[in-house]
């Protein structure tokens, strides 16, 4: 059983959206930890509205292409995601394979561990708060030194929420799997 992590963003209706992808990860694979969301201005896009960003933790068989292709961009898809020629644009949804177990990986369209986790607050302190003693693979770098070398200023928690996704994704888990309290 590998242990993954998805980062979620989300800057088009992002109160439903990211519930709604929660929701479809507790349905179809082991939710185990969910990190503060945050409220983030969309990068070098001011006139966006804000993203709320996370990271999810889950427990997996499946490996990394399958992950990506079989569980998030359906459920991407799902939830209306358009892809365009705009890396920046707005999204519904959008779901990134950020980590798997201690895979360090360069293939096809699969970057493991994302190399944004070094220069992206809010993929790195979320990661930290669920995983605080990670060190990341290829990289060798624990995740708590990048955590605390990225600015946090602009990264708004939204606790109240955080703390709704969390009782959803708990009710939420599929049965038969094991009973987990996720936390962050």
């Amino acid at each position: 059983m590998a242990r993954a992590f998805i980062g979620i963003g989300s800057n088009i209706e992002p109160e439903k959206n990211v519930m709604a992808a929660i929701r479809c990860l507790a349905q179809q694979t082991r939710v185990t930890g969910i990190s503060m969301v945050y409220s983030t201005g969309a990068l070098g896009h001011p006139e966006q509205p804000h993203y709320f960003n996370c990271v999810v933790e889950i427990e997996t068989e499946a490996p990394p292409a399958e992950v990506k292709h079989g569980l998030l961009r359906p459920i991407e898809n799902s939830l209306g995601r358009k892809r365009s020629e705009g890396k920046f644009a707005p999204r519904t949804i959008d779901l990134d394979l950020i980590l798997y177990g201690n895979l360090a990986m360069d293939a096809e369209d699969i970057r493991l561990p994302d190399p944004e986790i070094l220069e992206r607050p809010f993929l790195a302190i979320p990661l930290f708060e669920l995983a605080p003693d990670l060190v990341l693979a290829g990289y060798n770098l624990p995740i708590g030194k990048i955590a605390a070398r990225l600015p946090q200023h602009g990264m708004r928690p939204l606790e109240d929420y955080t703390r709704l996704l969390r009782e959803e994704a708990n009710r939420m888990q599929p049965t038969g799997r094991g009973s987990t309290n996720i936390s962050g």
